[in-house]
């Protein structure tokens, strides 16, 4: 093998430094670089990949429930901002504002939109003017800038992408259904697609999003045992809609004001996918995600008719699965590694043997099995075997967070238990109050309420940290 051939390499152990094993995985999948601006993220072709997929995926489903593409501008006048106050105060520390066009002081300052909502505000005030303009179900595709202190590649950067829907009603009844219609259309995207379970809540007063009366997540448990919010869902009632006078004369011919929601997912899901799914070997793609599906690895390709047969047997299962064949000419095992690093989810390697047995090895990259299977079949063995990976991935997720799901009654428990190495999720009681949720965020060093559980369970009578009459059951945990 020349020199000039660029050797696979190696990831730190997940166990010995969890955060640098992510960051080896970013870099050496390609999936991301760091630009020259402190925080914003290059996403190589790789890592766009998998957001083209999950946006193809989501637009799917956004499309199939009836909602629409639309674009609005990156720029939001400071007088538009302001018009919400309790939107604009809890966005200020994170706005980048424009000041300037060329050398010339801008009369006005403009954000460069940290989320969109006044945007939407401001165009449906224009357009919407009787009940039979309702709903408008608009989705947008864009990036967005948040002036984030700490940054990490995909969870947390200055600029990232992401999709922000944004939708307005008749009724409060019609614009809740949709807040948790979207709720739903996440998780069952994360566990169908994504195979990552995840939990569904209500997000506290504390937690929720500026200018929302209520909000709602999806909650994923990373391997290290921190939780990661990985998609919300927005109940704005009217409040937007009166700060904005978004009016409609209804069948009745009176005038009412519309009801809102908000909700989105970004390229934050790169990293869960990562961060749960991953090993030591790198990335370990869910199937539906992968952009490579199946590597096909021709073994002695330099004897005849290896490459011919590897190449008949890419076209065939190209029917069925995306495929690639890397006939360049490194070693099998520098292969191996490569394609381990980057995730693909099936290897098949095939050489003379194989060829004189009439047969393929399949490798499957989750648990590195093989498994010899005829050329006769080989596209519906390909087919079972990826949606067997999917399940598979999807189960042991899943049992890592249940496994790692505990309920507290005392709050020595409730301390002890999120001050263990993989903290997980722990399910306790709280009274409802504000201040006790910050006090518990005080006494821990930093453990948050990830959501009021979507199933609420009885563990005792009092809160967790107070004493005071429990209201809610809910999962607690450290958090990206």
């Amino acid at each position: 093998m020349g020199n000039d051939k660029k050797q696979v390499e190696s990831i730190t152990s997940m166990s010995e430094d969890f955060a640098q094993w992510y960051t080896d995985v970013v870099k050496n999948a390609e999936l991301a670089d760091y630009s020259s601006i402190k925080g914003c993220l290059i996403i190589r072709p790789y890592g766009y990949a998998l957001w083209e997929n999950m946006q193809r995926e989501l637009d799917r489903m956004f499309k199939e429930t009836g909602h629409e593409n639309v674009y609005m501008p990156m720029f939001i006048s400071e007088s538009l901002l302001n018009k919400e106050k309790d939107h604009i105060e809890g966005f200020a520390p994170e706005v980048a504002w424009v000041t300037h066009g060329g050398e010339t002081e801008l009369e006005e300052r403009l954000c460069v939109r940290p989320t969109s909502e006044t945007l939407f505000c401001d165009h449906y005030a224009n357009i919407v003017k009787s009940y039979k303009d309702l709903p408008k179900l608009y989705n947008q595709w864009c990036s967005v800038v948040r002036w984030e202190k700490t940054t990490r590649p995909f969870l947390r950067s200055r600029e990232f992408l992401w999709q922000e829907g944004h939708t307005v009603h008749a009724t409060a009844e019609e614009a809740r259904e949709e807040t948790i219609r979207m709720l739903n259309i996440y998780a069952d995207f994360c566990k169908d697609f994504l195979a990552l379970p995840v939990n569904k809540g209500r997000k506290t007063d504390k937690e929720k999003f500026a200018g929302a009366e209520e909000t709602y997540s999806i909650e994923a448990l990373m391997h290290d045992g921190k939780a990661l919010q990985s998609g919300t869902s927005h109940y704005f009632g009217n409040g937007f809609a009166k700060a904005f006078n978004i009016q409609f004369l209804d069948k009745n011919n009176e005038l009412q004001y519309v009801y809102e929601t908000s909700w989105g997912v970004s390229t934050r899901l790169i990293g869960a996918v990562i961060m749960v799914h991953g090993d030591d070997f790198g990335l370990v793609l869910p199937p539906k995600l992968a952009p490579t599906q199946v590597i096909v690895i021709p073994i002695a390709q330099h004897k005849e008719g290896v490459i011919e047969k590897a190449t008949e047997i890419k076209d065939r299962i190209s029917k069925v699965a995306r495929t690639k064949i890397d006939t360049t000419d490194k070693m099998p095992g520098w292969k191996f590694s490569e394609y381990e690093m980057r995730g693909v989810p099936i290897r098949v390697e095939i050489g003379p043997k194989d060829i004189e047995n009439n047969q393929a090895v399949l490798v499957r990259r989750d648990t590195r099995e093989k498994i010899s299977v005829s050329l006769n079949n080989i596209e519906e063995e390909i087919t079972k075997l990826l949606e067997v990976i999917h399940n598979d991935m999807y189960q042991k997720a899943l049992k890592m967070k249940e496994e790692l799901t505990r309920s507290a009654t005392t709050f020595e428990e409730f301390n002890n238990l999120l001050n263990e190495p993989k903290p997980g999720f722990v399910k306790a009681m709280w009274c409802g109050e504000k201040e006790c949720e910050l006090d518990i965020k005080d006494k821990t060093g930093g453990v948050t309420s990830r959501c009021i559980g979507e199933i609420q369970e009885h563990l005792s009578d009092t809160c967790i940290c107070c004493g005071k009459p429990a209201k809610y059951m809910v999962y607690w945990g450290r958090a990206y």
